[in-house]
């Protein structure tokens, strides 16, 4: 089983917008961290959009996040979406059926089963539990830390 580099650009963006957290990300900025094509990102913002997992603000200081929670966002689902064809070998279209075998053939049960199974366990998971640690993420995506919400501590000056 191998997805697309659609799927992979979307999960990758999906991921980026869970450590970013802090305000609104731009195509530009996804493709420079991950060093991607910002045009097949584009495409990629877009149709999520549209599925409801990114929210995108037009204008000067727009950009994106995403949609609803990451905890809310699972991956079987997103794959699912990114991945309408998820036939392994040509049989499993009814327009295929002209397979000598395929009255006596397993082969196609056996492989359906192996991608139920893939997608079973993509279904365990969530954008949070990808992105659970966020820290070393976002140093490897070049984002800076994030925001400290306690005060600074004060260190005393030990001269006079």
């Amino acid at each position: 089983m191998r997805l697309t580099v659609y799927s992979d650009y979307a999960l990758r963006l999906l991921m980026y917008l869970t450590v970013k957290a802090d305000g609104l990300a731009t195509i530009p900025d996804v493709a420079k961290a991950y060093g991607i094509s910002a045009n097949h990102l584009m495409k990629v913002v877009h149709q999520l959009g549209q599925a409801g997992y990114v929210e995108t603000i037009r204008g000067r200081s727009g950009g994106m996040r995403l949609a609803k929670p990451a905890e809310a966002i699972g991956l079987g689902e997103v794959v699912r979406f990114t991945e309408p064809d998820m036939d392994i070998v040509p049989c499993f279209q009814p327009e295929n059926q002209d397979c000598p075998l395929r009255r006596a053939c397993r082969l196609k049960g056996a492989l359906d089963r192996a991608r139920l199974a893939f997608l079973a366990v993509l279904d365990e998971y969530t954008l949070a539990d990808l992105t659970s640690t966020p820290g070393p993420m976002r140093s490897f995506l070049g984002l800076s830390a994030p925001f400290n919400r306690s005060p600074p501590t004060q260190t005393r000056n030990s001269s006079p």
